[in-house]
């Protein structure tokens, strides 16, 4: 019988951090390590086996996590991956396109670019996701076709469980996006190393986007939230799960969502593979947060989020749901400046 994966937190009480193992109800602390990342070192060391890592390092301490998730204790879930002190280290990145879910949306989205003679055609969304669905599982030691890729920012768009989703200044709007997203470290040699998986909400302005889908790459500069747990190793072939939106506390929209690859029309061995097959991808030490791909949207749906809308998204086997409160940044009222050195 194949064990279950394990399920790991980072906590963090005033300035003390500290590494947990998902537990039922508890979480029981690591000795020796203050961060994921760093535990994830000590395994490449002892010939990739983190599950050794984590037992050897097991304490009989043990944390409440109901308490921690609730926000009743002093302590605070963070990010389940990180580079402390060195926010630039990671990269957080996405491939859309992947889901008939999001290619739907996008179509609709976009299909106002198509003249009227031409409204019998594919826009270029739908085009490049059918091309996914001829050209995007390869055969093993194939190579496929390259899927659409994003860039979202540094590690400093992260945000946790409970933490805030900002609309920033600039924006548009701000819509959630229902996502696994995939977590790796590259080993000392560059090679990248596939360290789990986690809830993601891929937080982007559809608003903007829709004007014209030249827009994407803008639409995505901003936060978006993972966590609570880093599930290691889980199985990804077919994942249920839901997203739902609360305003004022009332569900407002809700929706059975379902990822893994027996939904997409990618296999995870090409995304990865047009991930890193760019050679920046692969410093050593670099960590790489890379979300999938949605199943729906509620924009799609004619749904825009407000601040003090709480978005929960959650798959099976992944853990507690991932839950942040979407709020709203001062609209910029002048250009940003730029300094000139004399």
């Amino acid at each position: 019988m194949t064990a279950s994966p394990l399920h790991l937190v980072q906590l963090k009480e005033s300035s003390t951090r500290r590494v947990a193992l998902v537990k039922d109800s508890e979480l029981v602390l690591l000795a020796g390590f203050d961060s994921i990342y760093e535990l994830t070192q000590a395994a490449m060391v002892q010939d990739g086996n983190i599950s050794s890592v984590v037992n050897e390092n097991l304490t009989c301490e043990s944390l409440r996590y109901g308490d921690i998730y609730e926000g009743r204790s002093q302590w605070k879930l963070l990010s389940p991956i990180d580079v402390p002190g060195a926010p630039h280290r990671v990269l957080v990145s996405g491939t859309g396109l992947t889901h008939y879910g999001s290619a739907r949306d996008r179509q609709a989205m976009h299909a106002n670019t198509i003249s009227v003679q031409e409204e019998d055609k594919m826009t270029d969304s739908m085009r490049m996701f059918e091309w996914g669905r001829q050209h995007g599982r390869p055969a093993k030691n194939s190579i496929g076709i390259a899927p659409e890729w994003f860039y979202k920012g540094s590690g400093t768009v992260l945000r946790a469980h409970g933490d805030d989703l900002e609309i920033p200044g600039y924006a548009e709007d701000g819509g959630e996006e229902a996502e696994i997203a995939v977590i790796y470290v590259n080993d000392p040699t560059g090679t990248p190393v596939r360290l789990g998986m986690c809830n993601g909400n891929e937080f982007s302005d559809h608003v903007f986007e829709r004007r014209n889908y030249l827009n994407l790459a803008g639409s995505k500069l901003r936060a978006c939230s993972i966590g609570p747990e880093l599930v290691i190793n889980p199985a990804f072939e077919d994942v249920p799960g839901s997203v739902r939106i609360l305003r004022d506390g009332v569900l407002i929209w809700d929706k059975e969502i379902r990822t893994g690859e027996a939904n997409m029309c990618h296999s995870l061995a090409n995304l990865e593979h047009h991930h890193f097959k760019f050679e920046d991808h692969r410093q050593p030490g670099q960590v790489h947060v890379h979300f999938v791909g949605a199943d729906t949207l509620s924009f799609g749906e004619g749904l825009r989020l407000k601040p003090g809308d709480s978005v929960e998204v959650g798959f099976s086997r992944f853990g507690r749901p991932l839950t942040n409160r979407i709020i709203a940044q001062k609209a910029l009222e002048k250009p940003v400046g730029v300094s000139v050195l004399k």
